[in-house]
């Protein structure tokens, strides 16, 4: 970010991200253009975005660009473990529920990379998880408007004024704004490797940049610690899983599905390594992800609206209740989980292995050379501390606010928990553009589960909203909303046009009656 009165130098430079000199001077921003709408983060949802606005037919008159900090796609790599899959089917890729004939989808890359008729005998609805990164590697380097290596650090607006001349102040250390910014976003952004930094300039934002990994504040130090390589996330595992592997004994924290996934790894794996395996969770038990077929209909867009028109106290109150839908176990993992340690268990052979609920981690230390966790069995109310050689948290992520948005935080709407205001098409509230202002929106992906529910994070919902944002965009309809698309009623509105209800409090006469 630059201050205040700094000089700096603006020059124009090719809009296809590659310059004919980047020297790393940071003294000079490099300006790209104007878009219509430019993304910040290459996650699955903003690269589903950017698959369907690039191959929409006929095409749209939408110029779009997309940035991300990291100099290649990536996609959970500490946790493409050989042997685990998606727990959504592969039609739930970036563009198959919006448009089946998009050439972004999971079928044309297996056509592609001659592989269709391997995945037809494949015969499995769940793809590894491994070729599903593959596949979002081979969309984020085929559709033409993505470019990595650009860390966006700043974003104001410029607001258009009646005389068409300067909006607001240029906190980027311009001596004046371009009367062609007035009415638009400036976003700078910078190239990490080599500190040059760029000016973009857009009508829309679509924020997905994701969110970190979570470790106890407790243990950030260990954790963060430079040659300290036996505490860590579960995000982190494959680069860091020989560490744990050397170790005489590991502790696994967590009960969602990371967790069980590197424990079932260390579990396979311990006959060879020869430690001591333990899982602790604050849960109450170690519990399968609920995927029945009518459970499901909670990840659909019925559901959204739904809980979306909900009072948002009603709404914490249901999340809170809500975990299994989207935080359990797999039950496939789960049930490989319990059939090793029956194979290790015959012959009353010691598996080595423990588990334990109910138990909340309270503080971490290192003493000569081991780890002790400080730990409470929250139902017998007892206290202990365990011993260990490496400690892998699947203690979930967290999504803070970026700090790119702060020249512009006051025209964000929060509610009293801090939260985004998201209107129901995925736009943040405030003083903004509105649904249909053609500019001046910021949307996000993945940052409103508090208002619009379980599915928010869910593979399978990425393309109706995905579909919901490219409307509003292009101010018509590209792609078809659903919105009858499952069995089930939420709203008794929505049941009455099924059968014979009364809604005016008034009871049946009957029921007046002894």
């Amino acid at each position: 970010m630059t201050e205040r009165g700094e000089s700096i130098t603006v020059v124009d430079g090719a809009r296809d991200g590659r310059d004919a000199v980047d020297r790393g001077d940071s003294d000079t921003v490099i300006d790209r253009g104007r878009y219509d709408v430019l993304g910040v983060g290459l996650g699955p949802f903003n690269l589903g975005l950017a698959a369907l606005l690039d191959g929409a037919e006929p095409a749209l008159d939408l110029d779009a660009i997309f940035l991300e900090r990291d100099p290649e796609f990536a996609w959970h790599e500490g946790m493409l473990i050989e042997g685990v899959t998606l727990e959504v089917p592969f039609l739930a890729d970036l563009v198959t529920m919006a448009d089946p004939t998009n050439p972004y989808s999971f079928l044309n890359y297996v056509r592609e990379r001659d592989r269709i008729y391997e995945f037809y005998f494949y015969e499995t609805f769940q793809l590894p998880r491994r070729e599903y990164d593959e596949y979002l590697r081979w969309v984020a380097e085929t559709v033409p408007t993505t470019q990595f290596g650009r860390e966006v650090t700043h974003v104001e607006y410029a607001e258009a004024d009646a005389s068409g001349g300067r909006g607001e102040s240029d906190e980027m250390g311009n001596d004046e704004t371009d009367d062609n910014d007035n009415g638009m976003f400036i976003v700078e952004a910078v190239a990490p490797e080599t500190g040059q930094r760029y000016r973009y300039r857009a009508d829309d934002l679509v924020m997905g940049v994701g969110s970190r990994p979570a470790v106890p504040e407790f243990a950030r130090e260990y954790a963060d610690a430079p040659g300290d390589d036996r505490v860590f996330h579960t995000a982190d595992y494959l680069e860091r899983r020989a560490d744990a592997l050397a170790a005489d004994s590991i502790t696994v924290v967590g009960s969602g599905q990371s967790a069980a996934e590197v424990v079932l790894d260390l579990l396979e794996r311990q006959s060879t390594g020869g430690y001591r395996l333990d899982w602790l969770t604050r849960s109450d038990g170690f519990f399968p992800m609920e995927y029945s077929k009518l459970g499901l209909q909670h990840f659909t867009p019925e559901y959204a609206a739904y809980f979306y028109d909900l009072p948002q106290s009603r709404k914490d109150d249901l999340l809170a209740d809500q975990d299994l839908l989207y935080k359990g176990i797999d039950p496939e993992t789960s049930e490989r989980i319990y059939d090793t340690l029956y194979e290790r268990s015959i012959g009353d052979r010691d598996p080595d292995f423990g588990m334990l609920a109910t138990t909340a981690v309270r503080d971490l230390e290192r003493i000569e050379g081991s780890y002790w966790l400080e730990c409470e069995q929250r139902q017998q109310e007892q206290q202990f501390a365990l011993e260990t050689d490496a400690v892998i948290f699947g203690t979930g992520y967290q999504r803070p606010t970026p700090t790119f948005l702060e020249p512009i935080a006051d025209r964000i709407a929060f509610d009293d928990r801090g939260r985004f205001r998201v209107s129901e098409d995925y736009r943040l509230e405030g003083d903004l553009g509105g649904a249909d202002d053609g500019g001046g929106r910021v949307f996000v992906q993945n940052a409103e589960l508090h208002t619009h529910g379980v599915g928010t994070p869910d593979l399978g919902l990425g393309c109706y909203r995905n579909a919901v944002i490219i409307d509003r965009l292009a101010g018509r309809e590209v792609y078809p909303i659903d919105r009858d698309t499952v069995f089930q009623h939420f709203d008794v509105e929505q049941f009455a046009d099924h059968a014979p209800v009364r809604t005016d409090g008034a009871r049946p006469r009957s029921l007046d009656t002894e």
